[in-house]
């Protein structure tokens, strides 16, 4: 009888246990490791709800604060400061050219075609006008050349972006500029997609190029990503020639505008980096994507699974000085002549100065102004929904100093590149999270309250990241109520040192049903962590370490806000 009565008990305590799971959630596992199984969004939103309640966010109160509009460029002030480190080549004679190259011809294996080339220069001691010359090398995208050179923050000796765009774009902003070589080594862009999307859209369109991807993409038959415009040399080329599909010659007309928004509105983000893209490929967030030519030949993977499809113009690769010294233009000039004689067998190795099949040059010519007026429509018109975003500040102690000045420096300089039209929402967290800005539309009152709130923020205490994740994405969640069409984002500006509430596992699931992408900034911390949370649904991880946090955002909002 008695061992009977134990048998009760045990099943009593066993319902017990399991009722309190079910109505508790994720209470009774708090800060315990769980799967990250994806969850539905409707079982994502009740552990939410619970959680917010278990965490009891406080009110704060907003303060007002002077908003100052830049009349003038802000670009010199926003770029970081280059390092010595920066340099993958170092200068090794006695006269030194110094270039700023993008990252396909700057990396390492086959992405390191002009790094090799530059170290194999300096060993061949070649002399120039009676002094031993040398190539110092930096790695620097494209599109952030243009804004070193541009702004007199750094000039370097020479430039060598990807693409003759960016060329025309520092030449409209008053760069002198003289080529030493058209080309380095050839390289086209293409919409790279599986075989069988390939087929797909040529059954349905009848041929496979910008103009018919993007109307299949309008149609929701596939989803596409491509690379910040701002940026990267693929992501330009993309958009000068989707605006040109819709109107050829003409692509800052109506029409093309008109042609893009309607693309655009299908787009789940644009990727600040091709590796972002590329991960988010993997993982099937997309079903095509801009790359490089020399990339999908150097990919076993995706040379013979994939379809590439060029568009465009070439990615020839030029080298242009910008420098007037005459020593540096003869040691730029000697420095092409070796590339030419002695680099073909390795270019060629490296999936370069081979043209993809059915390329076709795009026939209009638009001047470096035409191109700067076309990243202005990028960012008019890329979004025909609000964005709801919330951002969520660690005011910790481990923030104390400088990573809060960082911080605040951030994000009082995201207000100039913002869209007024979006809404936008701000939470603290230290020991406990507080509703610093509840969420509302950005104009001339919210961004008063946004930067006062923020100038107020101060720093103590412990560490609770991943609750604050919860409060905002609450907070989003909330507000879509009433703008359901509107893009979600929550930007997370943190050291990720977490020692307070959640865990990193315990939200893993929440943030994965809701497909809210979460964006984080880590200043001086657990940067690995901070990359994972990002990496769930595709959002940018920031290494605040790099000291260029404030460009970096400044390219973020560009591209996504």
């Amino acid at each position: 009888m008695s061992h009977k009565k134990n048998n009760i008990g045990t099943l009593l305590l066993l319902g017990i246990v399991v009722l309190a799971a079910i109505f508790g959630g994720l209470f009774v596992s708090r800060n315990l490791k769980k799967s990250t199984k994806t969850v539905s969004r409707e079982s994502a939103l009740n552990s939410l709800e619970r959680m917010v309640e278990r965490i009891e966010p406080a009110t704060g109160t907003p303060q007002k604060g002077m908003v100052e509009y830049q009349e003038e460029d802000t670009t010199y002030q926003e770029l970081p400061d280059l390092k010595k480190d920066s340099i993958v080549v170092p200068a090794s004679g006695d006269n030194v050219a110094e270039i700023f190259a993008s990252s396909e011809k700057t990396g390492t294996g086959r992405d390191g075609y002009l790094r090799e080339m530059a170290v194999a220069y300096n060993a061949s001691k070649t002399q120039v006008n009676g002094s031993t010359a040398s190539i110092a090398l930096r790695t620097v995208a494209s599109g952030q050349q243009v804004d070193y050179v541009a702004s007199g923050k750094y000039v370097p000796d020479a430039v060598s972006p990807s693409s003759d765009l960016f060329i025309k774009m520092m030449e409209a902003k008053g760069v002198e500029t003289d080529y030493i070589s058209q080309s380095l080594v050839e390289n086209y862009a293409g919409i790279v997609m599986p075989k069988k999307v390939f087929n797909n859209i040529k059954e349905t369109y009848g041929s496979v190029d910008v103009k018919t991807i993007a109307q299949a993409t309008s149609d929701e038959m596939i989803v596409m990503g491509y690379t910040n415009p701002f940026t990267s040399a693929a992501g330009m080329n993309f958009l000068v020639s989707l605006l040109d599909s819709y109107d050829s010659g003409s692509i800052l007309s109506d029409k093309a505008a008109k042609g893009f928004s309607s693309f655009q509105s299908k787009i789940p983000f644009v990727s600040m980096t091709t590796g972002q893209m590329r991960s988010a490929a993997e993982r099937g967030t997309f079903d095509a994507f801009v790359s490089e030519y020399q990339t999908y030949r150097s990919d076993a993977n995706l040379s013979q699974n994939y379809e590439f499809v060029p568009y465009g113009y070439p990615h020839n690769n030029p080298l242009v000085a910008v420098s007037q010294d005459g020593d540096k233009r003869a040691i730029l000039q000697s420095f092409a002549g070796y590339c030419e004689q002695n680099g073909g067998k390795l270019a060629m190795q490296d999936g370069f100065n081979a043209a993809p099949e059915g390329y076709t040059e795009m026939a209009a010519d638009y001047s470096g102004d035409d191109l700067i007026a076309a990243q202005k429509l990028y960012k008019e018109n890329k979004d025909q929904v609000p964005i709801v975003c919330v951002f969520v500040a660690d005011v910790s102690g481990s923030m104390d100093g400088e990573p809060l000045n960082m911080l605040k420096n951030s994000l009082v300089n995201s207000i100039q590149y913002i869209n007024s039209d979006n809404y936008i929402g701000l939470v603290s967290y230290s020991d406990d999270v507080t509703i610093e800005l509840p969420i509302a539309q950005f104009d001339m009152n919210q961004q008063s309250l946004f930067k006062g709130t923020v100038d107020a923020l101060w720093a103590n205490g412990g560490t609770a990241t991943f609750d604050a994740v919860c409060v905002a994405l609450d907070m989003v969640e909330k507000q879509l109520q009433d703008l359901p069409d509107a893009k979600p984002i929550v930007f997370v500006l943190s050291d990720g040192e977490t020692n307070r509430g959640y865990s990193l596992s315990d939200i893993q699931g929440v943030v994965s049903g809701l497909k809210v992408p979460v964006y984080t900034i880590c200043y001086n911390g657990d940067f690995e962590a901070m990359e994972e949370l990002s990496g769930i649904n595709e959002g940018v991880n920031i290494n605040a370490d790099t000291d260029d946090v404030v460009y970096q955002l400044r390219q973020l909002f560009n591209a996504s806000m």
